[in-house]
């Protein structure tokens, strides 16, 4: 009860700044129940001067800290959950924030390092870059004579003990929308906060987002468009990040991508073969694909920076994206329903064909068109709603891979507006379909499955032996009952008589409102 009331008492702080920066004003009352509407009537009293204008939810969730910046984020990625319109407002949520002080970077750089600054890097420059999370130094190392420029992230101090208070707050809410709302059970309102939740503890942990790095690099050792910052582990730790510095030019300035007379529409192919190289042959991809994270050395090459959010794709996954993607290019949408079912994503119940029909409605109108004639936007409505329409359960690896698709496109359509990304794609698609699900791919899965196969097997006595321990421990109980031991009574009892205390104490409180009440009348 206690832990309910800090709760609603810290929500009732965030739905104060949402009332105040106007972010209830967008809302359709008719939309809402009658007892909404006079809330959102009141919301709107407390409405601060000029809150009308500008991104309102960006300006509430900038005040309301680090964990609900994170949030909006997040939630860009997930149009299923807060729509379409509100995700694209949030797309140009910015993470950034004022940096902490110098001295408070170095003494945690040195407490993590357990050596001086000075000892550590031959310079140690002012933050270029602050964000909720961490903020960027520009450094010089020295090894074996020879200087090096570095990139140095830091970790906010005493972020963690912040972020844990905030996502407790939103797990009360999910957990309580979920328990009263049909539809935010079937958008998994718990599994979204739990994924943010997941996302931010690796986030605070630099030495996963090195691991990233380090991973990524293997992946790509191969690729001619593509490459990773190096990562300095001897100067990373759990609140540091020490990797190399990247001189090129970043993918939001069109200006010195002019100068330099890249080719922007053979850059823009770049982009999108890049990510789905990595999404379909690794199953690994960089989730944050905005330009401001995307640059082009002199060698021509794409280099991704800030690897916080990165995503993952089992097989069955990769063969799902394969295969529509595959389906939408050959116009096979009978193939793109039955993938779906195929992997479970739509309940069986529902018919092939009906699903073949709503599919044909999203592809058609953008097949043999080029990007600027599509409306990604309403693309990606008429797909959540068709998902919606045949009960597919959101998948949150599936939403953010395809909402990354969306940012990786908008990047390469800023280079050639008259790309299409169908066409970029094919190649990609045909070669991963060719090696994994061709020929050679059905002998490679029989090889596993054999392997598969022989671990089962030789499972089996020791399966056999679990299961006949199991009934005999039935048997008993069918005989004797179940019988709970001393330890289980008392702490039985101890709730019983928690739960008894805290039923009093609300009669009494519930007692004394109502003689408050009586008193006022009288």
């Amino acid at each position: 009860m206690i832990s309910a009331l800090t709760h609603a008492a810290r929500l009732v702080r965030a739905a104060f700044v949402f009332a105040r920066e106007g972010v209830f004003g967008v809302v359709d009352p008719s939309l809402v129940p009658p007892p909404g509407q006079l809330a959102l009537r009141m919301a709107r009293l407390v409405e601060r001067r000029g809150a009308k204008s500008g991104p309102r939810l960006s300006r509430a969730l900038t005040r309301l800290g680090p964990a609900y910046l994170k949030l909006g984020q997040f939630l860009a990625t997930r149009p299923d959950v807060v729509g379409v319109a509100m995700a694209r407002d949030l797309e140009s949520l910015q993470d950034r924030l004022p940096p902490f002080s110098q001295a408070e970077a170095e003494a945690v750089v040195a407490a993590a390092l357990e050596k001086p600054v000075a000892q550590a890097y031959t310079s140690f420059g002012p933050s270029v870059a602050a964000a909720s999370i961490a903020q960027v130094h520009r450094g010089e190392v020295e090894k074996d004579g020879v200087r090096k420029q570095v990139a140095i992230k830091v970790l906010r101090p005493n972020v963690a003990a912040r972020f844990r208070r905030d996502l407790s707050d939103f797990f009360f809410v999910a957990n309580e929308a979920e328990a009263h709302s049909a539809e935010a059970r079937r958008l998994r309102l718990v599994e979204v906060i739990n994924t943010m939740s997941r996302s931010v503890a690796m986030e605070m942990d630099l030495r996963l987002e090195a691991a990233a790095l380090s991973e990524m690099a293997e992946n790509t050792r191969d690729d001619p468009d593509f490459r990773v910052p190096t990562v300095d582990w001897d100067r990373t730790t759990h609140n540091v990040l020490t990797m190399e510095w990247i001189d090129g030019i970043a993918l939001n300035d069109h200006a010195r991508l002019a100068q330099s007379q890249v080719d922007l529409p053979e850059l823009g192919r770049k982009v999108i073969q890049s990510f789905l190289r990595h999404a379909l042959r690794d199953g690994f991809f960089h989730a944050d694909m905005h330009p401001g994270n995307l640059f082009l050395d002199d060698s021509g090459r794409l280099v991704a920076v800030d690897f916080g959010i990165m995503g993952r794709l089992g097989m069955k996954e990769r063969r799902f994206l394969a295969e529509i993607l595959l389906g939408f290019i050959t116009r096979d949408y009978r193939r793109v329903a039955e993938v779906h079912f195929e992997a479970g994503y739509v309940p069986g119940h529902h018919s092939v064909e009906n699903f073949a029909q709503a599919i044909r409605a999203i592809g058609e109108p953008i097949h043999n068109r080029t990007a600027e004639e599509i409306s990604m936007a309403k693309l990606l409505t008429l797909l959540l709603e068709v998902t919606g329409l045949f009960d597919m359960q959101t998948r949150p690896e599936l939403i953010l891979l395809q909402k990354t698709m969306v940012v990786v496109e908008g990047v390469a359509r800023s280079f050639d507006p008259k790309l299409d990304i169908w066409t970029v794609a094919d190649p990609v698609v045909r070669e991963w379909i060719t090696q994994n699900l061709g020929p050679l791919g059905r002998v490679q899965g029989a090889l596993a499955g054999a392997g598969e196969l022989g671990r089962v097997l030789g499972g089996l006595p020791a399966i056999a032996s679990r299961t006949v321990s199991l009934i005999e421990q039935f048997e008993t109980m069918a005989r004797e009952g179940l019988t709970l031991g001393p330890d289980t009574i008392a702490a039985i009892k101890r709730a019983e008589a928690r739960s008894h205390r805290w039923s009093v104490l609300a009669l009494w409180v519930i007692a004394a409102a109502l003689v408050g009440l009586l008193w006022t009348a009288h």
